[in-house]
């Protein structure tokens, strides 16, 4: 089976990128092709989160293994394959790229080919500029001074707290073409 994921950006309009890839390649793969489709450095601790019911968030596959509560399943991208929480087209998954200013893609299984293979994921398709891998706190600081550099800020302040599904439109983008 062959996936086609299209991955759209909430910070940069006409950023898209859209990968084929095998249902049986690991998550790893996936990631160097984000990687690959960015011009971004494989320097970041980033990971996928499997949502639910839309966007709600879900079952996360990191990079390198985590430290985590025992109760919990820890899975790292290297040994988790695609197909093993991937099975539905129109299914949702964030990738984090930017994990200190929890900054991420939206990705959605487009496509669910049967019947063929691929040796390796390929990038398909390529619009727009993506957005900068990692945002300069100091020159964000810079910009507006009303935020205090000195206090303790949370991830609420700076990106709010929840993901407005109502905000992230695929149907935008021209995904009709046949693989």
């Amino acid at each position: 089976m062959i996936y086609r994921f299209i991955i759209i950006s909430d910070e940069v309009d006409g950023f898209m990128r859209e990968i084929q890839i095998d249902a049986d390649a690991k998550f790893l793969e996936l990631h160097k092709l984000i990687l690959e489709s960015c011009g971004y450095e494989d320097n970041q601790l980033t990971s996928f989160t499997i949502c639910e019911n839309g966007w709600e968030k879900g079952q996360e596959i990191t990079l390198e293994e985590m430290d985590t509560d025992a109760d919990e399943d820890s899975y790292i991208m290297a040994e988790t394959e695609l197909s093993q929480f991937l099975e539905d087209e129109k299914q949702h998954m964030l990738y984090t790229f930017d994990p200190l200013a929890d900054r991420v893609f939206f990705i959605e299984l487009s496509e669910i080919k049967t019947g063929k293979n691929l040796k390796e994921g390929k990038i398909t398709r390529s619009l727009g500029e993506p957005p900068a891998q990692t945002l300069d706190f100091d020159e964000m600081f810079a910009r507006n001074p009303i935020v205090e550099t000195s206090s303790v800020m949370d991830d609420e302040d700076l990106f709010g707290d929840e993901i407005d599904s109502s905000e992230i439109d695929l149907e935008g983008f021209d995904i009709s073409d046949e693989f």
